[in-house]
């Protein structure tokens, strides 16, 4: 059916047109919503190992009161993160459960790549003294104490402290972290 230009209050029916958009429209939504799929999927599978050519780090201290840590080479500060701790998070560790973050010196001693928490870097706890002290009260003294990265498992991650003694901090920050930092790098841990 044509326009009738000599009679313009003639009724055209756009059913066809809107038939013909309609399919377009559903098509073009099945696109996006396919092409959307595959650059979630895509995404997903994101490389979490990222590279690190800069200076060594030499070693990193950690200030619970501050919740800060740095990553030094020798004197110079290379990075600095907020992380959260262990949901008791005053006073040293000491026995497996309290919830508590290490205090002392302590060396990154494994990692990882499968952690819960996205990507993980061991520390060396607990040390002898460690050990000495849990014994003596017939406990002990846990371990599993890593810097890891963001909560799985429908932990909820916007409280403060959430962790059982760890380090956390975000996923980005891990990848850092993980790239940057070698076993064997010393770890100071201050209240």
């Amino acid at each position: 059916m044509g326009i009738d230009f000599k009679n313009p209050f003639v009724q055209i029916s756009t059913e066809p047109i809107r038939k013909e958009i309609g399919q377009t429209m559903i098509r073009t939504t099945r696109r996006f919503a396919v092409l959307g799929g595959l650059a979630l999927t895509l995404a997903g599978c994101a490389n979490k190992f990222r590279t690190y050519s800069g200076p060594e780090v030499t070693r990193l201290q950690m200030f619970k009161d501050d919740r800060t840590l740095f990553l030094y080479n020798n004197s110079k500060v290379l990075k600095t993160y907020k992380f959260d701790l262990g949901f008791a998070p005053a006073g040293p560790k000491q026995f497996e459960g309290d919830g508590k973050t290490p205090e002392g010196s302590y060396t990154v001693d494994k990692r990882n790549p499968n952690s819960m928490f996205h990507l993980s870097v061991g520390i060396s706890y607990p040390n002898e003294a460690d050990i000495a002290y849990a014994a003596a009260q017939g406990r002990s003294p846990g371990g599993d104490i890593f810097i890891h990265g963001g909560p799985r498992l429908g932990i909820d991650p916007i409280k403060p402290d959430w962790t059982a003694g760890c380090i956390a901090v975000s996923d980005r920050e891990i990848e850092d972290i993980y790239a940057m930092v070698r076993d064997g790098t010393p770890i100071d841990i201050f209240a």
